[in-house]
């Protein structure tokens, strides 16, 4: 191991030497890593049950607002005058432009 530097070497001999305190057939996730696999499957199921109320909760049909209905029934006529002129200078240039090569 020439191109280590002495922190790398020191860091590999005590990794080697842990290596060897370890047995292999014995190595498990123990209690700790049963713990917190524990507390991820409660919160995960915390969450979903949390979503699911929440999207009971929602009403997804629309009430339309009478306030709303009346100012749009006020506003319809200047629109409609509006639009029926654009409406009609627009069919006006449509006629006006050349046929396509399509029909």
């Amino acid at each position: 191991m020439p191109d280590m530097s002495a922190s790398a070497s020191l860091a590999m001999t005590h990794l080697v030497s842990f290596a060897k305190e370890v047995d292999e057939d014995k190595v498990t996730p123990g209690v700790l890593g049963f713990i917190v696999f524990a507390a991820m499957a409660l919160a995960v199921w915390a969450l979903m049950k949390s979503m699911s109320r929440h999207m009971n909760r929602v009403d997804f049909t629309q009430v339309p607002d009478p306030k709303a209905e009346q100012a749009e029934a006020d506003a319809e006529p200047d629109s409609d005058s509006e639009s029926e002129s654009k409406a009609s200078a627009e069919s006006a240039a449509g006629s006006a432009k050349k046929p396509s090569a399509n029909g």
